[in-house]
């Protein structure tokens, strides 16, 4: 079973370049006014609107420390803060921001997760 989570933005060529340089994600299907992007599973789509969505997090998980903080520098300016631990969630992350303003998460579970 799988799902995608879609946002309207009114930047959509600039936001998909940007999630394909940036993040690594891949474009996973093309359609009219849409593009739906995969990352490691994760799909998410952009769709052509007058308005742009900013609500709601995208949070990306990775395997390591070093490869959140490989993102963190990859991301440059786009980041918030810090990689740091965050005690509550047991997981080492950051935020960053997308260019229509909307909140990215990269993060590493600090123990093992369940399979989905």
């Amino acid at each position: 079973m799988a799902g995608i989570v879609f946002f309207r933005t009114n930047g959509r060529d600039r936001l998909v370049e940007w999630y394909l340089n940036r993040v690594d994600a891949s474009v996973w299907l093309e359609q009219p006014g849409c593009t739906i992007l995969s990352h490691e599973g994760f799909r998410f789509g952009f769709c052509d609107a007058d308005e742009t969505e900013i609500e709601g997090i995208l949070t990306f998980v990775y395997e390591t420390r070093t490869a959140v903080e490989t993102m963190h520098d990859r991301l440059g300016e786009a980041v918030r803060e810090e990689p740091h631990y965050n005690d509550q969630y047991d997981i080492y992350q950051f935020f960053a921001a997308d260019p229509d303003g909307r909140t990215v998460e990269i993060q590493t579970f600090e123990h093992e997760t369940p399979e989905i």
